[in-house]
């Protein structure tokens, strides 16, 4: 097997906080004003900002807590001398990574307009979306009903939709290696979109005096907890079943770490009998193997054999049902939201 070159609802990363100041609001940088922080990560901060036609975007500022320090009024980060070699590295497979993503058109894979290099350090610059993740919609829906936690129909159609966009990014010569729902967004009418790549976080793992423990556990592979396994797009399987896994059950399965010693997914998954078919258990169960040559070896394999499924209640799906689907589990029903809601991308 061949890999690609690397290009990352419920569990939180291993990356950290992010424990340097953001940027001051109203800053103008590289053509933009930040308007404020929107979410950070111990990799990253990510802002609101708009062009000088008013227009919005999310701005994304590499910065790993682990690496640089930046103190309040300050614009430019310091840099250990220890660590600028590792820096350095992730500063440019950031960029790498900014300008394969802008060659990327597709619905389902977040638009990276512009990227530019400011205060010693890199930023992408991306389309801005309202709506909010699909960790945050499964979330509220666990704590609304026991049983299914997302109607089957539901998966089948925002994961097709995910495997559209992820074979785009796979075509491209890039693998995303953090999928999870915390990392798939949901636009106001329920269309899904990737976001948060991660190759420069790869890169740095990939440091060996700095040892990032940079994947998701629950949704990571297997081989994403080892410096020298092969990665490829069976790796991004692995993520997507763990993905479907915790829309259907409400939370990621057990750790592949764990898994090696004594698996409890196999279990886990038939217990979701009665709320799911045999046919999607039985794709998780694939795409969940701990075997990487057991897996699904592309994504159009995988999608292929999800749209063998057939959608319940079909019939029962009119235009517009996703888009209500979605406005009642974020609770959007007879309320305002503000205007700036929108794009959020972890950290």
């Amino acid at each position: 097997m061949s890999g690609l070159p690397v290009s990352k609802v419920v569990s939180p990363t291993l990356m950290g906080t992010q424990t340097n100041a953001p940027l001051p609001e109203g800053l103008e940088i590289g053509g933009y004003r930040i308007v404020r922080k929107i979410s950070s990560g111990g990799f990253s901060i990510v802002y609101l900002a708009e062009d000088a036609a008013g227009e919005k975007f999310a701005i994304k500022e590499y910065l790993p807590s682990s690496l640089v320090k930046r103190k309040s009024g300050e614009l430019v980060p310091e840099i250990a001398p220890a660590s600028e070699v590792t820096f350095r590295n992730g500063l440019r497979c950031f960029f790498e990574e900014g300008r394969a993503l802008a060659r990327i058109f597709h619905p389902n894979v977040v638009r990276v307009v512009n990227f530019f290099r400011a205060n010693e350090t890199v930023y992408m610059v991306m389309a801005w979306e309202r709506g909010r993740s699909l960790q945050e919609t499964v979330l509220r829906h666990r704590a609304r009903q026991a049983g299914a936690i997302l109607p089957e129909r539901h998966v089948l159609r925002v994961f097709n939709q995910v495997m559209s966009g992820l074979r785009e990014v796979h075509a491209n010569r890039l693998l995303h290696l953090d999928l999870k729902p915390a990392n798939i967004y949901l636009r106001m009418d329920g269309t899904p979109l990737l976001l948060d790549f991660g190759a420069a976080r790869r890169a740095l793992d990939a440091e060996p005096q700095k040892l990032f423990p940079m994947y998701t556990p629950g949704f990571a592979a297997p081989e994403l907890y080892r410096r020298t396994q092969q990665l490829g797009p069976w790796t991004d399987a692995y993520g997507l079943g763990a993905s479907m896994f915790g829309c259907m059950a409400g939370q990621p399965p057990q750790p592949a770490d764990q898994r090696e010693l004594e698996d409890k997914v196999p279990a886990a998954i038939d217990a979701m009998a009665g709320a799911y078919s045999r046919a999607l258990l039985d794709i998780v169960t694939w795409c969940l193997k701990l075997d990487s040559l057991e897996r699904p070896q592309s994504v159009f394999a995988l999608q292929r054999a999800l749209r063998c499924i057939e959608v319940p209640d079909a019939k029962a799906q009119r235009p517009g049902a996703v888009g209500r689907w979605f406005d009642t589990l974020t609770g959007r029903s007879g309320s305002r939201r503000r205007d700036d809601e929108g794009l959020t991308l972890p950290g």
